[in-house]
């Protein structure tokens, strides 16, 4: 049996490794949530084969009996590498191994894809100082959303980043209320939210669990300039989240 040719992943994010019981006489199947992309024996004492009709299916079996504990490794499609410790069984209790989605690992790849994307909404941006930042695209997959954003240096000054913050807050205050706001804690952030040199641009995607905004309320967008006072606030309204663009599977 062949190994499968490795192909270039965005992001790669590991799951626990988990045990796995072969034998010489049956087969054991192992079914991805995604594509396989790569298989990688720790030794030839395992033999596996993809099936050409499932590419999310690993064919794995022992190629000879009570061999030394070793390790397989399997790469999806979706970024996840999933580990197994295999260890040789004369009668294995399972044959086929169902396993989960590696949630971390796909929305990091799709953050990761979006980089690259041209701007899909009307803009939304301040400009001062030299600096625009501006919301470029919004994305929904699932329970997530991606927010695309576009910072560009046109200043002599590198701009260093030292708060990127996503927040909910009310767009009024009245007199007897106090401003309710509350931070966004980002599921993950592709690109460079460090730096913007002179001259320069980033983009960076954050990914935050969906959810809408009421009337009386905004999102806010916050980023701040460490050691300076180029700070920055985008709102972002519930209307802009509605028409987020629908992502496609992961291939």
């Amino acid at each position: 049996m062949k190994q499968l040719i490795p192909l270039l992943l965005i992001c790669n994010v590991a799951l626990s490794q988990q045990p796995l019981a072969i034998t010489t006489d049956k087969t054991s199947s192992l079914i991805f949530p995604f594509p396989i992309k790569y298989v990688d024996r720790g030794t030839n004492d395992l033999l596996v084969q993809p099936l050409k009709e499932n590419d999310n299916i690993l064919m794995v079996k022992a190629a000879a009996k009570q061999f030394k504990e070793t390790n397989l490794s399997v790469v999806t499609g979706d970024g996840s590498v999933y580990s197994f410790t295999v260890n040789y069984k004369e009668r294995p209790s399972e044959f086929i191994y169902h396993l989960p989605v590696n949630r971390k690992a796909s929305i990091a790849t799709y953050a990761n894809a979006i980089l690259d994307n041209k701007p899909s909404i009307r803009v939304m941006r301040v400009e001062k100082y030299g600096i625009k930042a501006s919301i470029i695209g919004i994305y929904i997959k699932d329970d997530v959303i991606f927010y695309q954003l576009l910072l560009c240096n046109h200043s002599p000054l590198d701009y260093d980043i030292d708060v990127l913050r996503f927040f909910t807050k009310d767009k009024r205050k009245t007199k007897r209320t106090a401003v309710q706001e509350n931070d966004r804690v980002p599921l993950y952030t592709a690109g460079n939210k460090s730096k913007v040199k002179a001259h320069d641009f980033s983009v960076v995607v954050v990914a935050l669990e969906k959810f809408t905004i009421p009337d009386a309320k905004f999102l806010g967008v916050q980023i701040m300039e460490k050691n300076g006072g180029r700070h920055f606030q985008l709102k972002i309204n519930n209307g802009h989240i509605m028409k987020a663009v629908p992502l496609p599977e992961l291939r």
